[in-house]
Parts: structure tokens; sequence; C-alpha cells
């Protein structure tokens, strides 16, 4: 389990392709502290770490988890989000986050605004999950508050400090990127499905 506070940002160092899996070595702040089998978030995605060695980590992402998510298009260089899971005698800074990404967005706009960020993001609202305004949305594993609520796009508002923390700073028209919406949410939605 996650709060969706961001520890620190990863490097992607190199890319391995086995079967339909990928193995993503990261180079990060952390990756020295970590230990094998451990669960650390990667751009809200979940992963174990498979081996630790200078200064970098490495974890496996099967078929599944690269069709629901963004960990497929990752490129060598490219930053991601990383989160080690919540101690449970910490505080809760953010919200819960599983770690499970439900789908992806699109970034279909960008505004900078006097001191802060507006990002609007489209999904595909088919597969059932919904936003509320004002209520919590994780975007590439980072806790946000949802603005512009709409049945198939949601806008949220940016500090600067998550802005230069995080690799939202490099998302613009067109990025893709993971979406996992309150599990509060999710419970409430499928009970009204029934």
């Amino acid at each position: 389990m996650f709060t969706g506070i961001i520890e620190t940002l990863g490097q992607v160092a190199d890319l391995k392709y086995e079967q339909g899996n990928v193995h993503i070595t990261v180079a990060s702040d952390i990756s020295s502290d970590l230990k094998i089998d451990q669960s650390v978030a990667h751009n809200g995605v979940c992963l174990t770490v498979v081996a630790v060695a200078d200064g970098r980590h490495t974890v496996t992402a099967i078929e599944e988890t690269l069709n629901k998510s963004n960990v497929g298009h990752l490129k060598v260089g490219e930053l991601v989000n990383l989160e080690r899971c919540m101690q449970m005698n910490a505080r809760l800074d953010g919200h819960i986050v599983q770690g499970h990404v439900d789908q992806t967005a699109t970034c279909t706009a960008y505004n900078e605004l006097d001191g802060s960020w507006e990002y609007t993001f489209t999904y595909n609202p088919a597969m059932g999950n919904v936003t509320v305004e004002k209520g919590s949305i994780c975007i590439n594993g980072i806790s946000l508050t949802v603005v512009n609520s709409q049945a198939n796009s949601f806008s949220v508002a940016i500090i600067p400090y998550t802005y230069e923390h995080t690799n939202l700073q490099h998302v613009r028209i067109g990025t893709v990127v993971n979406l996992e919406f309150d599990i509060i949410g999710k419970y409430v939605a499928r009970l009204m499905q029934r």
C-alpha cells in the first residue's frame, strides 16, 4: 500500500525484454537502500525488486502490467516517480493507493498559470471508472485532487513543489499517464452497478 507522495525520481538505466516481460533497471537515490522482494511504486505501478547493485535496482513488468499501464512505453533515460510502500506507523499524507493501475489517460491540455500548472486528462469511461470533483486521483503514482470532473476527463492543479519533484514536469499534450482511481469511489461505483 502507498500514499501517492513521491519519494524521489529515478532514471531508467536499462530495459531488457524477455518473452512477454520487461526487466527495468532504475538508478535512484533510494535504490541502494532497497531489498530484493520489496514493493516499490514506479509511476504508480507496484513492482517487486528483483535485483539491487551499484545504486540501481531492477523490477520486472509482466504482460498484464504492460497492457494496463505506461510502463511499456518507458525509454532509457526517462524519469519515473518512485515511492516505497507506506509504513503502518506513519502519517497518511496523500490518500490510500494500492499501486494497481486501473487504466491509462492522455494529456489533452497543459496550461502554465501564475505560479501553478493545470493539466487535463482524457480517459476511456467504458471501463467504469469515475472521478469526483475534489476527490482523489493517482496520476503516475502522485496523489492529486480532481478539478473539473467530466464523464471522460478531469483536470488537476499542480503546485510548484509537485511539479519540480515529479515527472509531471515532462508531461505535455499527448503524454500517456497511469491512473489509479480512488479505492472508495471504485467500491461505491461497483455497488451501484449491482
